[in-house]
């Protein structure tokens, strides 16, 4: 089943000359990275019965362990298994590591693949695969972003399934991938198909005591004298003879900037402080927990996709053990930080999006690039591992309790349903109503598939 899908900014103007046009940059506001995406009219795409309207994505940027979160190998050896031991869950014979006690208990709502596989090793090559569901033409480390990557999947589901009602489509919160020291992942937004494909990231710290998101710190003067502009500006629109594309992308980005600064839901969504203490600490007060909690904020809005990234910590990007990434003291590092704030932030999310009936319309994955080496290394670290890691889901109405796949006796490899990028893409578009097979058309008016070498996993959209 394939549709056509009109590529929407051949030869667009830059987003920061057509917010400039747009007349938000005399005012002194710069949206920056949030610059809206250019809406699209008039696009087809082959929508199936979705059984999820939005979804939120947890990438856990640095690799987390297997052995440590959902596949514990007890029987191993010491300087595989590690020094923590297994927890049964409330499903019976599926057991996850001790330093998932709150996720245990809520086993039965989460669907588990045990045999995730990239066969990379690096983390932007292998990041990018999982990210976008294609593979990329290099494996190895520090492969620039570039102009010619594949969108990612929150790109594609922004741009394909964009929001009901609001200007915010897929949002990427609260930073964006990079690997040491600064240097961009591939495959995290639009890719060849341009600005208008971009999901919006909002850099922000939602831990702080107040939320600002870089670009969006506008004054109150400012919106009501943008306001009083949007009339002048859309009074000289009319004047136009014809209907240049430029022209058109300019009114569509100023419509989505007045949107999102003046006083609508998904700004109401961005004022964190909204929410109870009570609410706020149940996620964590860590920035990664508040992510979370703004994501959930987010989807209820209309956001039609939401990726947290994990976000570093000060210092990180010149670390050697940034983010999950424990090639020292790995046992440490997931027993004091990692491990209790990613427990704690996804249980609360689970929890609260049941609880606002919002669980069975709502896909969760949880992710990250790859796994960690079987063995431990002298330094007490794991390294990179992208044979084999796992990758939980909810929500959506899939089957609560189910491990998909499984690894061998040392979490080496997989042995049991190997399950590839392409795959988990194909499944996540099926379960938001987007057909696989969809046709879009890159900027040559080329037909490309939205997924190749992959198929949804008919455990989950069965």
């Amino acid at each position: 089943m394939a549709g056509r899908f009109p590529h929407p900014c051949r030869g667009p103007a830059p987003r920061r000359e057509l917010l400039r046009i747009g007349g938000l940059g005399a005012l002194g506001v710069t949206l920056g990275d949030l610059a809206p995406r250019l809406r699209r009219a008039g696009a087809a795409v082959p929508l199936g019965q979705p059984r999820a309207r939005n979804c939120i994505v947890l990438f856990l940027a640095g690799g987390p362990p297997q052995h440590e979160t959902f596949d514990p190998k007890p029987a191993a050896p010491v300087e595989i298994r590690g020094p923590f031991l297994p927890v049964s869950t409330s499903v019976p014979g599926t057991a996850f590591c001790e330093l998932l006690p709150r996720l245990a208990r809520r086993a039965d709502r989460l669907c588990v693949i045990r045999s995730m596989t990239t066969g990379i090793h690096s983390h932007s090559t292998s990041g990018c695969f999982m990210l976008t569901g294609h593979e990329p033409t290099s494996v190895a480390e520090n492969v620039p972003a570039s102009a010619a990557d594949w969108p990612s999947i929150a790109a594609a589901v922004g741009a394909l399934r964009p929001a009901d009602d609001g200007p915010l489509d897929a949002v990427v919160i609260p930073e964006g991938l990079v690997n040491n020291p600064a240097i961009p992942w591939p495959g995290q937004n639009g890719g060849f198909m341009g600005a208008a494909w971009h999901p919006h990231l909002l850099r922000c710290d939602p831990s702080a005591a107040r939320l600002e998101i870089d670009g969006l710190s506008v004054p109150a003067e400012a919106v009501r004298r943008l306001g009083a502009r949007r009339g002048l500006l859309e009074s000289l629109d009319g004047l136009a003879i014809g209907g240049s594309q430029g022209l058109l992308e300019a009114q569509r980005v100023r419509h989505e900037a007045f949107e999102l600064l003046g006083a609508g839901a998904t700004r109401r969504a961005l004022e964190i402080e909204r929410e109870t203490e009570a609410t706020r600490d149940r996620y964590g007060r860590t920035k990664f927990g508040q992510s979370v909690l703004l994501a959930r904020r987010l989807v209820e809005a209309g956001v039609r996709l939401v990726q947290v990234n994990y976000p570093r910590e000060p210092g990180d990007t010149t670390s050697n053990n940034p983010l999950w990434d424990t090639h020292v003291d790995n046992a440490g590092r997931l027993e004091r930080v990692l491990c209790p704030t990613f427990d704690t932030a996804l249980a609360a999310l689970l929890d609260d999006l049941a609880e606002r009936g919002l669980l069975d319309d709502t896909l969760v994955v949880a992710m990250g690039e790859f796994g960690r080496t079987p063995r431990i290394n002298p330094s007490g670290g794991r390294d990179h591992w992208g044979s084999v890691f796992s990758v939980a889901l909810a929500g959506a109405g899939l089957p609560g309790g189910a491990v998909i796949g499984a690894s061998d006796a040392h979490g080496a490899q997989p042995t049991l349903r190997p399950v590839r990028p392409p795959d988990l893409a194909a499944t996540i578009f099926q379960l938001l109503g987007i057909a696989p097979a969809t046709e879009f058309r890159d900027g040559l008016g080329r037909p490309l598939a939205l997924v190749t070498g992959g198929e949804p996993l008919a455990e989950l959209v069965g």
